[in-house]
């Protein structure tokens, strides 16, 4: 029964039958056989799919391998040409950062040096201010003092011109009142040293 079906798939014509295995005695298997013929057509076909090659496909894309490769160049040279600028961009900016921060330095000194001479002024005016104080208040205690003295002065002498009075009523003699007078004069000297 396998048999037959096998049958089917068996080599007809004498190409296969080579290929599969088989002999065959009417002609040798072209692609092994040497033809002049082939062989020249051979050459030709290579040689004009060259020149088509060359003529149509090899300088175009030549050509476009060049572009590719002057892209690249290109694109390098800009890479080293942005490179260049961005050390040059961050040099000018550290040194930028560097003026900015010594700047800032110098203008804090200052501010320093103006607060503290501020200071300086401020202790100064208010020591002055204080001096003024302290003589004015000495000076208005001498006016409180001086007049104090003469109101005491005053009172002793309206004192002593009561008691003048009093010892006229009683008939002192002349000596009495000098002496009295003297005695009263004496105490207002006390009062106004």
């Amino acid at each position: 029964m396998f048999e037959k079906d096998w049958a089917q798939f068996e080599p007809k014509d004498s190409y296969s039958a080579q290929a599969v295995g088989g002999s065959s005695s009417s002609k040798p298997n072209p692609l092994v056989q040497l033809d002049p013929g082939l062989f020249i057509w051979t050459i030709i076909t290579f040689l004009l799919v060259l020149f088509l090659w060359s003529k149509f496909a090899w300088k175009p894309l030549l050509k476009v391998l060049q572009e590719r490769e002057d892209e690249i160049k290109s694109s390098l040279k800009d890479a080293e040409v942005a490179k260049t600028e961005l050390e040059k961009v961050n040099l000018e900016s550290e040194k930028i950062l560097n003026n900015a921060r010594a700047e800032a330095r110098k203008i804090q000194a200052e501010s320093k040096s103006v607060s503290e001479k501020q200071r300086d002024e401020i202790i100064y005016k208010a020591k002055e201010e204080a001096k003024k104080i302290v003589v004015n208040a000495e000076s208005q205690i001498k006016m409180e003092k001086d007049l104090a003295i003469k109101q005491i002065q005053e009172k002793v002498i309206n004192l002593t011109f009561s008691i003048s009075e009093k010892v006229i009523k009683k008939n002192l003699t002349t000596d009495d009142n000098q002496k009295i007078i003297k005695d009263s004069l004496k105490s207002l000297e006390k009062f106004d040293a």
